[in-house]
């Protein structure tokens, strides 16, 4: 089309396209895009896996979320595959069952108390996943043990009952544990200082 080549800002119209290649999609495939909103199941587990290979690990939804103009979006996965999850496995992702899961994240939880010396809070999970994109993030993990009301406090009771039976901790150098003195979260409370009270 010799107005293409004296014009390099000239575009084709899209009907022109779908006259040319049939649909809108079967142009977009022939140009090597995937066509998002009506990708087929292969092109849907082809994405996944090229984002794995970027990212270096199993994608999320928030990772599709963050590139939603070149991603296809996860209802889309849920539409085809019946959960986000099944299509992480159909593309041969390590995705865990729920049980293997909460193991998951409560030896995390071990080893983030062992290096804290304390039961992790809620924010601290939100900074070590800052720093770990591999941990399932805070919300993930609450979801896990419930979704309600307590639900971090009972993660936080397997972590230290993990830690009880297996990895038992030692008080910090200098604030002993006061034996039969136990906050509600279970963690022993510090000994109150001489002459601290309130007069």
């Amino acid at each position: 089309m010799r107005e293409f080549a004296l014009d390099p800002r000239a575009k084709p119209h899209p009907q022109t396209i779908v006259a040319r290649f049939g649909s809108w999609n079967r142009a977009k495939r022939r140009a090597g895009l995937v066509a998002r909103r009506f990708a087929t199941r292969e092109e849907l587990l082809l994405q996944l896996r090229e984002l794995g290979q970027e990212l270096g690990r199993t994608p999320t939804g928030a990772d599709l979320v963050t590139r939603r103009r070149s991603m296809p979006s996860k209802s889309l996965y849920w539409q085809a595959f019946g959960s986000f999850r099944a299509a992480l496995r159909a593309a041969g992702f390590d995705v865990p069952a729920t049980k293997e899961r909460s193991d998951r994240a409560v030896e995390e939880g071990v080893r983030i108390a062992t290096r804290l010396r304390r039961l992790p809070t809620f924010e601290d999970w939100a900074r070590e996943r800052a720093r770990d994109a591999s941990l399932p993030s805070e919300w993930q993990v609450y979801r896990l043990f419930g979704a309600r009301k307590g639900a971090w406090a009972a993660f936080l009771r397997k972590v230290e009952r993990r830690l009880a039976s297996g990895q038992p901790r030692e008080p910090r150098p200098g604030r002993p544990a006061k034996r039969g003195a136990r906050g509600t979260s279970g963690v022993p409370r510090e000994p109150a200082r001489r002459g601290g009270g309130s007069r």
